[in-house]
């Protein structure tokens, strides 16, 4: 018998509650605040970008002033206010779009790009356009593919570089240098240059390209390092999911196997008891009035088979029941010790048995001795159930070097069968066979009756040797794989 542990009860997923991204990435109550309310994100960057836009109002009002009072701008020209006011409209619209950025990246990407252009050609500034550019790269960079950020990014920078390269005439280099600029009160006239616009130089717009290159990387690194992190709590999700499925499916499988185990087990303590002690009570019974002793000895027969069959029975539930505290294991020997308590039992049911090599030393592999042991009390309740009234039934253990050979052959039943059998038992001792690596035969005979032959391979020392070891008890308990109640076709 197989010696099983105790089964430990796990839960099923269904019992527990999902495993989120949110939980695997962790994190601080201000990640785990945004991670649960995007918005609340998106409208502190939102609002971060209007007030940098108006401190960066302040900033541009005084280097347009500064650059006025350089001769770079006619006074009357109103860049100050022109410039300003731009400044502001850009801020604004870039932090309403960026409010949308979560649900449409790309689309806000493009907007701003459309709002930078427009901004440059009106008033020759970027603003805070270039920021919120590099928050749109980020949104990209952590909802899109690297493919696609990576086009977007080229898009971005190539316009953006062009304009500011065309058309930009403040910039953050220009705020630096000309903010603190001293306005001239004397007489325009006595200036030697005014101009309409401050000259071309290579230097700052090479700067103001270069903090713009400097954003968009900065944009697209955070938010593909967000994807990446977001990625991995997925996978770790995923895996976590798959690991509870293939565990519950474990379970199931294990769960049905118990079944299908106890299902044989009861299969070979009750099924062939029970054919045994139903064939000798009907013997008893007719035997009463004209032979009583042997009445007597089949009621007999039947007392010692059924409490075969109680000891049999307090072994299965042992075995699937827990082990004890100190690591034995809570189990009954069989009470079947040899093949000729076996064939007796059949032949005292009334099977016309003749046996040969019920004698022979078997190995003592207690997987091969157990399933010579099955096998051969299969066949026998097969011809008792399905083959009754059969004029001979033969009975042959032979050993080899390599070999246990076991041949049941009956000459064929003259009554009906018990029953029509569901091919289980065949079935099991075949499955039981190619567990030792051999194989079952079993078929109908030319001449009529039924044949069973199993050749069970062993390999080894140790042999029993002679009859006092081949009826020594068998210390072992059945595999798993048991046989099942079979009929014949």
């Amino acid at each position: 018998m197989i010696r099983r542990a105790a089964v430990v009860q796990v839960p099923s997923t269904r019992d527990e509650p999902p495993l989120t991204e949110a939980q695997v990435a962790g994190g601080s109550p201000v990640a785990r605040l945004v991670a649960a309310r995007p918005w609340v994100m998106d409208a502190t960057v939102a609002v971060v970008v209007v007030l940098v836009g108006l401190v960066g109002s302040m900033f541009i009002w005084e280097t347009a002033n500064g650059a006025v009072g350089l001769g770079l701008y006619q006074p009357d020209s109103g860049v100050a206010q022109r410039v300003t006011v731009t400044w502001l409209v850009g801020t604004a619209s870039g932090a309403g779009l960026l409010l949308l950025r979560r649900v449409r990246p790309i689309t806000v990407t493009v907007l701003l790009v459309v709002a930078a252009l427009a901004s440059l050609q009106v008033a020759g500034v970027l603003g805070v356009l270039g920021a919120c550019l590099a928050c749109a790269l980020y949104s990209v960079a952590a909802s899109r593919g690297t493919t696609t950020t990576w086009l977007v990014f080229g898009a971005v920078l190539t316009v953006v570089t062009v304009a500011l390269w065309s058309w930009q005439d403040l910039g953050l280099l220009e705020m630096v240098l000309w903010s603190n600029a001293v306005v001239s009160q004397s007489d325009p006239s006595e200036w030697r240059t005014v101009l309409d616009a401050p000259l071309f130089s290579a230097g700052r717009r090479t700067g103001s390209v270069l903090l713009l290159l400097a954003l968009l990387l900065l944009g697209v690194a955070v938010g593909s390092a967000a994807r990446a992190r977001r990625q991995h709590a997925a996978d770790l999700v995923e895996r976590y999911r798959a690991l509870a499925r293939q565990r519950d499916d474990g379970i199931a499988l294990a769960r049905a196997a118990e079944r299908a185990h106890i299902a044989r087990e009861m299969h070979d303590v009750v099924a062939h008891s029970l054919t045994v002690m139903v064939a000798l009570a009907d013997g008893a019974d007719a035997a009463f009035e004209r032979a009583p002793d042997r009445s007597r000895d089949a009621l007999r027969q039947v007392a010692r088979t059924g409490r075969s069959a109680l000891v049999d029975m307090q072994r299965v539930l042992g075995a699937l029941g827990p082990s004890v505290v100190d690591g034995t294991d809570r189990r009954v020997e069989p009470t079947e010790l040899d093949l000729p308590t076996v064939v007796e039992r059949f032949a005292a049911a009334g099977l016309p048995v003749t046996a040969d090599g019920l004698d022979t030393a078997l190995p003592a592999d207690t997987s091969v001795r157990l399933a010579v042991l099955r096998i051969l009390g299969e066949a026998l309740t097969n011809v008792l159930r399905h083959a009754p009234g059969a004029g001979s039934v033969d009975v042959a253990v032979r050993r080899t070097p390599t070999t246990v050979e076991v041949d049941v052959a009956d000459s064929g039943g003259t009554r009906p069968g018990s029953g029509g059998g569901t091919g289980r038992g065949i079935v099991g001792m075949r499955e039981r066979a190619a567990l030792l690596g051999g194989h079952v035969e079993a078929g109908p005979r030319p001449e009529g009756g039924w044949r069973v032959r199993a050749v069970l391979p062993w390999t080894g020392e140790g042999g029993a040797d002679g009859e006092q070891v081949h009826r020594e008890q068998l210390d072992g308990e059945p595999d798993q794989d048991r046989t099942d109640d079979g009929g014949r076709p």
